[in-house]
């Protein structure tokens, strides 16, 4: 029997991972299935797993809908700009912690941390009276500008132990040879991190892309709702017959970027994962 359990805890562990990616896997289906059916489908008292003759309208007509449209090009601008800024912001201050000796850098460290706890809720009557002052609500400033300041202890703090593990001695070379904290910074340090930096790019981006709420009390107007303001506004809790074809191609579409960037990104965050554990 003993010659035989590690076959048998192989073929277990194989089966527990397989199930538990058929049932992770169970949504996308349904939502890829419901995308392809027939109104009638969609509506009808019972279930229907696989539709009987799959149909590609509703793809067709959310490509004609000009709304649709409008919001995917908003989130390519907001994520875009959002993305860029925060994690170059992010990635400067990981620097500051992690290489740069100055007074109070622990206390500041230690302060930024303690932001973890705040719960968002909290936040959220303040910085609406906030940007409404400076007249920024009905723009897209409210939720790309922040980002600007090293928004997310978070990432900052996995930036800056990713900095931390590289020998100080790079500096020192650099400093001899007439470098700056700026250029070590760009030249040296970001290209040793480059999986850290994807790891954080990529929860960045699955973040902003998935936002919901912050863009839904800023932005107020159609012409600039990003893809899941749009899609919940597809449905109509009014409407009885609801168009779920058209709500899950809209919801299908959403998703695709974010199945593409994890295909190409996984790389980068297992070596991320796996340096963390070695030198942790």
């Amino acid at each position: 029997m003993k010659k035989y359990w590690p076959i048998l805890k192989s073929v277990s562990l194989y089966a527990i991972l397989t199930g538990s990616t058929v049932f992770m896997s169970f949504p996308l289906f349904w939502m890829i299935s419901s995308s392809l059916k027939t109104l009638e489908e969609t509506n009808s008292p019972g279930i229907v797993w696989i539709p009987a003759n799959p149909t590609f309208q509703a793809y067709i007509d959310i490509f004609q809908n000009q709304d649709f449209l409008r919001a995917y090009f908003n989130s390519v601008f907001y994520v875009t700009l959002a993305l860029a800024g925060t994690l170059i912001s992010i990635a400067a201050v990981a620097y500051a912690f992690s290489r740069i000796e100055w007074p109070g850098r622990n206390v500041v460290f230690f302060l930024m941390l303690a932001t973890m706890m705040i719960p968002p809720q909290a936040l959220i009557v303040p910085q609406y009276v906030f940007f409404n002052k400076l007249n920024w609500v009905g723009t897209f400033n409210p939720i790309i500008i922040p980002g600007y300041f090293a928004g997310g202890a978070a990432m900052i703090f996995l930036l800056r132990q990713a900095m931390s593990q590289i020998p100080k001695e790079l500096d020192e070379s650099a400093f001899v040879d007439g470098a700056n904290h700026l250029q070590i910074w760009w030249e040296i340090v970001l290209p040793l991190v480059k999986a850290p930096m994807a790891t954080v790019a990529t929860f960045l981006f699955v973040g902003a892309w998935n936002s919901l709420l912050t863009p839904l009390m800023y932005l107020q107007t159609v012409e600039l709702y990003t893809l899941p303001v749009y899609v919940s506004t597809l449905y109509n809790i009014n409407n009885t017959v609801q168009q779920w074809p058209t709500i899950m191609t809209a919801a299908v579409l959403t998703t695709i970027p974010l199945i593409i960037l994890f295909f190409f990104a996984q790389r980068f965050i297992l070596e991320s994962v796996v340096v963390s554990g070695l030198k942790g």
